[in-house]
């Protein structure tokens, strides 16, 4: 069962472009799912950011090393991205992808602009995103709070 909060006037009349922000984890395919399979006639597209900060700057550092950071960026996002195309597909849809650096929220919000609306998973709240959020910031809730376009949750 899918669960839908959404925040805006959305209508499946008025929506052209969709922006899905998307992870590795289920709550975001099932976000894309829902934004594939409600607008149909929407364009889509997959957002996936990499270099999230951490508390040891992990995953940041290590594609600030890199000698071509745009490129690292791209093969890290890749099994994201595949599987957003391989969800699209079953749908006989396409998407469109997009890979951003850095924090998953202000690059959202960065593109946001340029949609009409946003759809997003939400993790929902367990101890482990507890002390995450408590570094990083809830990804949804601050997309949720900041977007300039109507936003939808999905859990």
């Amino acid at each position: 069962m899918t669960a839908v909060l959404g925040v805006g006037p959305l209508s499946t009349g008025m929506l052209s472009r969709l922006l899905v922000p998307m992870d590795d984890s289920d709550h975001a395919g099932h976000a894309l799912a829902y934004a594939l399979d409600n607008f149909p006639e929407a364009d889509v597209t997959v957002i996936h950011v990499v270099g999230v900060p951490s508390m040891l700057m992990g995953e940041a550092v290590g594609l600030a090393l890199e000698d071509d950071i745009e490129a690292a960026a791209q093969d890290r996002a890749e099994p994201v991205l595949t599987r957003a195309r391989e969800i699209a597909t079953e749908r006989d849809r396409d998407v469109d992808t997009v890979v951003g650096v850095g924090h998953p929220a202000r690059n959202i919000l960065d593109r946001a602009g340029e949609y009409d609306t946003v759809v997003l998973g939400s993790h929902g709240a367990d101890w482990g995103r507890a002390s995450r959020r408590f570094l990083v910031g809830n990804v949804a809730e601050t997309v949720l709070r900041r977007s300039p376009v109507p936003v939808t949750i999905v859990r």
